[in-house]
């Protein structure tokens, strides 16, 4: 270990504010060579950036690490219900992020050949619901924003992780950095290499591939502001207008295998499009409309959280958040819900147990584990319930889903259940204070 402390430390690439000279990002151990940080989050995704505004709002500064080069500009969309738009207003970014999105009224479930089967309004059923599909790269820029301008450091991916000499864990970066932190906040993502440390298993893939993409409408879309879902056996899509010129749609379908990777970017859309041959216009629309090389298809994932059986999702000042965590399936839309939840609670219970100078190990743990049961305690049935969910609608018994469209969508189906967890209160009326946070 010694010959490790004393290497070289190769400059961190931050983020920088054109208007703002970035202040030194950490101290140096003295003769060591090893960057000396508090709080340093792995991942500058929507948990990571979101744990930083929050630890940041509370006085409390952070070091985040992104492996790549600038903020992630892929991904397309994700849909936020009121548990999220309660916590982004505690950040600060409600009011920003609503004036480029709109609000969905509604939801309309049909049939493949474009049968309305139910619609539901969202405030008709719960009054507060707030519901609005958000373009991934700006939720992540606008977060950023709220950053001091020597937060993020770019290019900076994680080679390995150690327990200290004495306390704290020493990262290793792949350019030869080294950082001694009191607290590692892994939110690095599914295939988490801090997960992978503190023990947890690769996530499982669900049996289902989704396609991903933004249609893009430079003269204006005519589309309600409402979700619309089409099912079919096997295969399901929905579209959602995301702004008054962009429409986010998507196509999951049953696979055995997330199969071989498709790099051409025409395949893609080809392989989307057949998928969804007469099917309802406005989605084959919004297909036609997406940009090449910008469709994504991903396998779906997700890690079932069984209490007293999973490994501790922290130890020794190291912990997960987000999808680096409790990945889950999309079919409840709670993923980048439950990510940001977990910032706000996660930098409440740090700053408290930080408060008044205190950095005391034991304090910082038991911090740590509150975090843990008590989200625990959240995700883990979100978790499965979304799995459920999702392996009910992809149905391919031609049977079954007869069934499906012709009596249990029509009259049985309730939006009322669906919602229910989005009551998640998260009363942060300004800027949030250590006495505010609350789960």
């Amino acid at each position: 270990m010694a010959t490790v402390w004393t290497t070289a430390v190769a400059p961190l690439r931050l983020l920088r504010n054109p208007r703002r000279r970035a202040a030194p990002v950490s101290s140096i151990i003295a003769g060591s060579g090893v960057r000396e940080e508090e709080i340093v989050v792995v991942g500058a995704g929507i948990a990571g950036l979101a744990t930083a505004v929050s630890l940041s709002r509370l006085g409390v500064r952070s070091l985040v690490l992104e492996q790549g080069d600038s903020l992630r500009a892929g991904g397309t969309s994700l849909t936020l219900f009121k548990n999220a738009w309660r916590v982004l207003d505690a950040l600060g970014v409600g009011q920003d992020l609503r004036r480029e999105f709109l609000e969905i009224e509604g939801l309309a479930m049909r049939s493949t050949e474009g049968k309305l089967l139910r619609y539901f309004t969202f405030k008709d059923v719960d009054p507060s619901q707030e519901v609005r599909a958000v373009e991934r790269r700006v939720l992540l820029e606008t977060l950023a924003s709220r950053l001091p301008a020597d937060s993020i450091s770019f290019s900076s991916r994680l080679k390995s992780i150690s327990k200290g000499e004495t306390m704290g864990t020493l990262l290793e970066l792949e350019d030869g950095t080294l950082i001694h932190a009191k607290v590692v906040i892994g939110c690095d993502g599914v295939r988490s290499p801090v997960a992978k440390w503190l023990g947890f298993s690769e996530p499982r893939y669900v049996g289902h591939c989704a396609f991903r993409g933004l249609g893009v409408y430079p003269e204006g879309h005519s589309l309600d502001p409402k979700v619309n879902y089409v099912y079919g056996r096997g295969v399901r899509a929905g579209y959602v207008p995301v702004s008054p010129t962009k429409v986010y749609w998507f196509i999951c379908f049953n696979r055995p295998d997330p199969g071989p990777r498709v790099i051409d970017p025409s395949a893609l859309k080809r392989e989307a499009a057949e998928m969804v041959v007469g099917w309802p216009a406005e989605l084959r629309n919004a297909i036609d409309r997406t940009p090449d090389g910008s469709i994504v298809r991903t396998p779906l994932v997700d890690r079932w959280l069984w209490p007293l059986v999973s490994p501790p999702a922290a130890t020794g000042g190291v912990v997960v958040a987000g999808d680096a965590w409790h990945p889950m399936t999309p079919n409840l839309g709670q993923g980048a819900c439950c990510a940001v939840e977990d910032a706000v609670v996660l930098a409440g219970k740090l700053a408290t147990a930080m408060a008044g100078g205190s950095r005391g190990n034991a304090a910082i743990d038991r911090a740590l584990e509150d975090f843990c049961s008590e989200r625990l305690a959240r995700v883990f049935p979100l978790t499965v319930r979304s799995n459920l969910v999702g392996s009910l609608l992809q149905w391919d018994n031609p049977v079954v889903c007869a069934v499906r469209n012709g009596i249990v969508i029509p009259k049985l189906v309730m939006l009322g259940p669906f919602l229910e967890h989005t009551n998640f209160d998260c009363e942060l009326p300004g800027p949030l204070s250590v006495s505010s946070v609350s789960g």
